[in-house]
């Protein structure tokens, strides 16, 4: 990779962090590169405060704030940053090969019930997974 390249990837997450990117332009894998840039860049703390304020910034822009979910960005960004310390210093391809379940914008459903994870309370604050059922 290229510094121009790099550059053009930190730009990249500084315009998402400030809600500079056009709505509708990511899908789901675009969505986990960035989170994997910004724990990357910032650590969990960090990346947690500029990723979801580039979340609101998006659905605002699009027309549909109520889309935001806190529960699935925090999860995201746990499961995320799991899996990066798990592989220290893997850059996105690698790491995107080696977790192929994480495209997969259903893959919360493990840990979370479908009613539980698009409910009011989840878009609002951060709900815990649901306990195994035996």
């Amino acid at each position: 990779m290229g510094a121009a390249t790099r550059i053009d990837a930190a730009d990249e997450l500084e315009d998402f962090a400030a809600g500079r990117l056009p709505p509708g332009r990511f899908g789901h894998r675009d969505h986990v590169r960035l989170a994997h840039g910004m724990l990357a860049r910032h650590g969990f703390e960090g990346a947690l405060t500029r990723y979801a304020a580039g979340l609101r910034a998006a659905t605002r822009a699009a027309g549909a704030p109520e889309k935001f979910n806190l529960t699935v960005t925090i999860a995201f960004l746990a499961l995320i940053g799991e899996r990066m310390e798990a592989a220290p210093g893997e850059g996105w391809e690698a790491f995107e090969r080696a977790n192929p379940d994480l495209m997969d914008p259903a893959c919360l459903t493990r840990w979370y019930g479908r009613d539980r994870l698009s409910s009011p309370a989840a878009r609002r604050t951060f709900l815990l997974p649901e306990p195994a059922r035996s």
